[in-house]
Order: C-alpha cells, then structure tokens, then sequence
C-alpha cells in the first residue's frame, strides 16, 4: 500500500482515518504488517480494517504515532493497559516510554502566598513547591519605586519623577519577596513602590490591590485556593495556600529510520507547555 494512500481503522468499534504512512513508523508493528496482509488478527471488511481492542486507548496510540510524543490527560490512570495496547500493535517504543510512569503522572503543585498588609507598607512572600512556577511568576511581577514629596503626595498618579524597576528579592528557586506601599526617607521626601503584575498594566500601591490582583492572577493560572489561615497575628501575617495538578513531562521519540532498517527509536524527555 503507497504511504500516500488513507486508511481507516475500525477499533472497538471507533473509526480512525489517517495516513498509511503514519501506520509505517514504525516498520516492524503490526499496525504497517497489517497494511502488507502479513497479519491475519486484522480483518479487512467493507474496505476499512477491523480490530476487536479498546477503541478509547487506541486513540492514544495514534496520537502518538503522529507527533512521536506521549501526551496523556492530566486524570488519566490506564497505563498498564495502555502499554498492553502498545505491545500487542508491535510498538514498543511506545511501551518502553509507558513504562516510565513516575515521569508521565501529573503532579501535585503547592503554593503559598504570605503577606502583611499594614497600612502604609505591605509585605509579600511566596513560596512553591514548582521552582519553574516560582521563577515564571517572578517574570510577570515587576517592582517600580520612586520619591515623591509630602506637597505632591495627594496629586494623581503618575508622579512627574521617573520610576526605576527594583528586582525582587529571590531567597531561593522557590520563593520569592516584595513589598509596595510608601517608606519615609528624608526630609518631606517618602519612597513609594509601585507593583504590577502583567498582563495587567497597572502600577498599583495599595497593598490589599496588589493582593487582590496576585490571588486572581493565580486563579487564571489554573491555581486553587484550598486555605487561608493567620501565620502571625503580632505581625499580621496571612497566608493564603493553592493547589493545582501540572501535567507530568512529555517524553518523545526519536526515529531514526535508513532505507531496509527496522527503525531504530531513542526516548527522551521534553518538557510540554509551562504551569499545565
């Protein structure tokens, strides 16, 4: 059969269009041997080929045989019987990466946001167990500070005086501090730090904002807040606690195929897309 050629597939009752070369990547399955006859457990009925399997978890198995990567949904379980799927097609490369469960399985994240709202400074602390996570929410928060005199104070924003960004403070990969409000300097002068978080533009100072904003920034982010409780009640310190499940790596394979070779296949890792 022309590689060019379509082909459908009825599994489990599930029908299935896609390329015959995409049923060839593997040219030693008995997904491309069915398409040569040379496998007589698949029959050809009324020009679609037959197969009495699982039709849910062959979906699976033709996704991967069109992108070479292994991409399962964040709830599901099956991967024993899908990698008994995958050896009874012949596609062991496949099975060999279903066997490599620990890094496929999602993943509980945990995060906390600590902060102290007084009411000239508030304080921010967040700590995650992701350092990824923690390192890609510090490049969406950015720290302006300024100084403005007790005459220009009630005057709206923004202030004739340019705002220089500050970095934020990073104790660790997993976690991360700030603060806004206003800190007296010298004489009539005070240091205002302004907070803004994107995608939203503004440039906020008022503590209870920056929080309301940083709690539904999180939300958006596929976050859930599971707890909030007091961590200092002298210091008026709370924390708000969240949960989310990220996707386990995808792991992906490598085909190597010459002219005459059984396709020579080599896993390795790729991470998928950031905080899903």
């Amino acid at each position: 059969m022309s590689n060019q050629e379509l082909v459908v597939l009825s599994v489990g009752g599930v029908r299935f269009v896609t390329w015959a070369s995409t049923l060839q990547q593997f040219p030693e399955s008995r997904l491309a041997r069915m398409l040569n006859d040379d496998d007589r457990e698949f029959k050809l009925v009324n020009g679609e080929f037959f197969v009495d399997r699982d039709g849910t978890l062959f979906s699976y198995i033709m996704g991967f045989l069109r992108t070479l990567q292994v991409s399962l949904p964040t709830d599901f379980s099956d991967y024993q019987r899908l990698q008994r799927e995958a050896e009874f097609y012949g596609l062991y490369p496949l099975a060999d990466l279903l066997s490599q469960e620990h890094l496929l399985k999602p993943r509980l994240e945990i995060l906390e946001v600590h902060c102290s709202l007084q009411e000239m400074l508030s304080f921010f602390r967040i700590f995650g167990s992701c350092s990824t996570t923690v390192e890609t929410l510090a490049e969406q928060i950015t720290v302006f500070t300024g100084q403005q005199s007790r005459q220009s104070w009630n005057t709206p924003f923004p202030s004739q005086k340019p705002l220089v960004p500050l970095p934020l403070e990073r104790p660790s990969h997993h976690d991360m501090a700030f603060r806004c409000g206003t800190d007296y300097s010298a004489g009539d002068q005070f240091v205002a730090r302004y907070v803004s978080i994107k995608p939203d533009k503004r440039k906020l100072i008022n503590g209870t904002n920056v929080l309301g904003l940083l709690l539904d920034t999180l939300l958006k982010d596929g976050f859930r807040l599971i707890s909030t409780r007091t961590v200092s009640n002298e210091e008026k310190i709370e924390c708000y606690s969240f949960e989310r499940m990220k996707r386990g790596a995808g792991l992906t394979v490598t085909v190597n195929q010459t002219p005459g070779s059984s396709g020579v296949a080599q896993a390795k890792r790729s991470q998928v897309q950031k905080g899903k």
